[in-house]
């Protein structure tokens, strides 16, 4: 179990979302194997692309061979790894210290090289302007003290030609509803931020880059994190239910809205 944070008084800062980081370990539910083994590596990414199953349909991991790839918000490197070992020269920044340590043994694990693994801010990037081929920031805006900063900063450090690729947390979806409903609280939902965006605020978000689009993904998936006879429901009724749906109906309401962003 994690500690129970105390939301920060006044405004929220960088430091009070990393001291929060610090001391998580997302999806640590999902291994029973020693933090920082090959195993509890595996586990997570076995975990993670079990849930997240569109996201090497939509993210081609192996397409940037040779190319200058960022993470904002590497965590403990499970996307960064898979850059990395499709051939990209990779760099990864995290508020967290523990994750960064994390991600420098995965990736010594694995036997990959990044070109750097460093704790940093992503809305005060220390790399110049138009450094990068691709800047990935996938579920880290809705944490940010200062989510403006950081698109704002993904913009100024991609080249020309690159793209930038974020993913946030869908106000207007079918997990929200659920949760509201089933009086589930969200992941992380005691984080310093967490701010849920709908399409047209995500949009506008994003207003430093001219050409954006954004598709929404994360639709249900049979559980392992919840347990009872809510996991029970919602594994053998609602999943099988909503996805029968014809996806016109529902593909509005996906729980990530992913966006594909160029300068």
């Amino acid at each position: 179990m994690h500690p129970t944070a105390a939301r920060p008084q006044g405004p929220v800062t960088a430091a009070d979302v990393a001291a929060y980081w610090n001391t998580r370990i997302h999806d640590l539910e999902m291994t029973t194997h020693p933090v920082g083994t090959r195993e509890f590596f595996d586990d997570l990414d076995d975990y993670r692309f079990d849930k997240l199953h569109y996201l090497p349909r939509l993210v081609d991991f192996n397409g940037f061979a040779g190319q200058r790839v960022l993470e904002i918000g590497c965590g403990i490197g499970t996307d960064l790894v898979r850059f990395a070992r499709g051939g990209a020269r990779v760099t990864g920044i995290d508020l967290a210290q523990t994750s960064i340590d994390l991600a420098r043994q995965n990736f010594a694990i694995h036997d990959l090289h990044a070109d750097e693994l460093r704790v940093a801010d992503g809305a005060a990037l220390p790399f110049d302007q138009a450094s990068f081929d691709v800047v990935y920031c996938h579920g880290v805006l809705q944490y940010a003290a200062d989510a403006p900063a950081v698109v704002a900063e993904a913009r100024r450090v991609l080249r020309p030609g690159g793209v930038a690729i974020f993913m946030v947390y869908n106000r207007v979806s079918w997990l929200h509803a659920m949760s509201k409903v089933m009086k589930v609280g969200l992941e992380h939902g005691d984080a310093p931020v967490l701010k849920l965006y709908s399409i047209p605020e995500f949009t506008a978000l994003l207003a430093p880059f001219r050409n954006v689009e954004i598709v929404p993904e994360r639709f249900p998936v049979a559980s392992r994190l919840h347990k009872g006879w809510k996991a029970t429901a919602y594994n053998s009724i609602f999943v099988g239910t909503f996805n029968a749906m014809p996806k016109r109906w529902v593909q509005r309401y996906g729980w990530h809205l992913m966006a594909f962003c160029r300068p």
